[in-house]
C-alpha cells in the first residue's frame, strides 16, 4: 500500500517538543460565570496517586471547574500558519482530561503551525441543567473572545477551528449547532462576534444521537447547511460512541464537507498516545485534512 501524502506537513515532529504558553490562563468571565452558584467545591485533580502507574501514562482528571479559562499556545514563528484551534478535552462532562486530550494536543497542533487554545470549561454538569449547558456557554464565550482578539494575537479570524474528544467532541458539535445566538446575556463586544467555528474535528465524539431513538441526531447537535466542515473519527470497538455514523449522514444530506475515519480497534480515550492499533495514525490524517482543506494555508 502506498503511503498517504504528507501535504507538506512535518509528520515526524515529536509530540514531546517544548510547549510554551503565550499567556497565563485567561478567565472567560470578568466575574462569576453565568448561572454559577459556587456550591461544588474546590477545583482539583481527581486522579488518585498510584505508584504503579508510570508518569508518562498518568492522566490529569480535573474536576470541580467553576472558573473557566483559555490558555494560548503558539507555534514557532517560522511555522505559524495563522490558523487557530480551540481544544476541548473530554471527560463525560464530569472531569477534564487536561493533558491526554489537552496540552498534548496543543503540542501536536503547534507542530503543524497552528495556534492552540486550550479551553478549561465548567465541569461537572450542574444539577437541574442539561449536562452540556454550562460548557456550551464557555465554548461560545471562548470562540467569541478569540475572534475578537484575533488581530491582537496575530491569528486569522476566518480560520478558527475547534477540536474535541468524547464529551468535548459533543461540545464542539453543540457549539456548531448553536452559534446563531448566545445562551447567556451579552456581556461585551466579544459576545457580539460570531462564535461559529470555521471547521471542527470530532475525535471519538460522544452523545451525538438521541437516547430513545439512536438513529436520530440529538437536538442540541442538529445539523444544517451552516454546520462547519467536519473531520470525524471513531473505532468499531468503542461502545461509548454510537452516533458518529448518523451525524456524518446528516452532514452529507445537507452538503457539509466532511471526512470520516472508522478504525476496527482502539477503544476510547486514547488521545495522541501511541499504541499498536492503527487508529494511532489519526493525527496524521487530521493534519492532512486540515492542510488539504485550506485551513493551514498561510495568507
Amino acid at each position: 500500500m502506498s503511503e498517504l501524502p504528507s501535504y507538506g506537513i512535518d509528520l515526524t515532529q515529536s509530540a514531546n517538543s517544548s510547549l510554551i504558553a503565550l499567556s497565563d490562563p485567561i478567565p472567560l468571565w470578568s466575574g462569576t460565570a453565568p448561572d454559577e452558584k459556587g456550591d461544588i467545591g474546590a477545583e482539583h485533580d481527581t486522579t488518585p496517586e498510584d505508584p504503579k502507574i508510570k508518569p508518562e501514562d498518568r492522566i490529569i482528571r480535573l474536576g470541580n471547574v467553576t472558573r473557566p479559562t483559555i490558555t494560548i499556545y503558539r507555534p514557532a514563528k517560522e511555522k505559524d500558519t495563522g490558523a487557530t484551534v480551540v481544544v476541548c478535552p473530554g471527560g463525560g462532562y464530569y472531569i477534564l482530561a487536561m493533558d491526554l486530550e489537552g496540552t498534548e494536543i496543543c503540542r501536536w497542533l503547534n507542530s503543524l503551525g497552528v495556534t492552540a487554545i486550550l479551553l478549561k470549561y465548567r465541569v461537572p454538569a450542574r444539577n437541574g441543567r442539561e449536562r452540556y449547558a454550562a460548557a456550551l456557554q464557555d465554548a461560545q464565550r471562548a470562540v467569541g473572545i478569540v475572534r475578537h482578539r484575533a488581530r491582537e494575537w496575530g491569528i486569522d479570524p476566518k480560520r478558527i477551528g475547534v477540536l474535541g474528544f468524547s464529551a468535548g467532541g459533543h461540545l464542539c458539535a453543540a457549539l456548531s449547532a448553536n452559534s446563531d445566538r448566545r445562551t447567556y446575556p451579552i456581556a461585551d463586544d466579544a459576545d457580539r462576534e460570531s462564535c461559529r467555528p470555521d471547521f471542527t474535528l470530532l475525535i471519538y465524539p460522544a452523545y451525538l444521537n438521541q437516547d430513545k431513538n439512536p438513529s436520530l441526531v440529538a437536538p442540541e447537535v442538529s445539523v444544517t447547511a451552516n454546520t462547519p466542515p467536519t473531520f470525524l473519527l471513531q473505532t468499531e470497538d468503542d461502545d461509548l460512541v454510537t452516533g458518529t455514523l448518523g451525524y456524518s449522514m446528516a452532514l452529507k444530506r445537507v452538503g457539509v464537507p466532511l471526512e470520516m475515519h472508522i478504525f476496527s480497534r482502539g477503544g476510547h480515550g486514547y488521545g495522541l498516545r501511541p499504541s499498536a492499533n492503527p487508529v494511532s495514525d489519526w493525527p496524521r490524517l487530521a493534519g492532512i485534512w486540515m492542510k488539504s482543506s485550506g485551513f493551514l494555508n498561510k495568507p
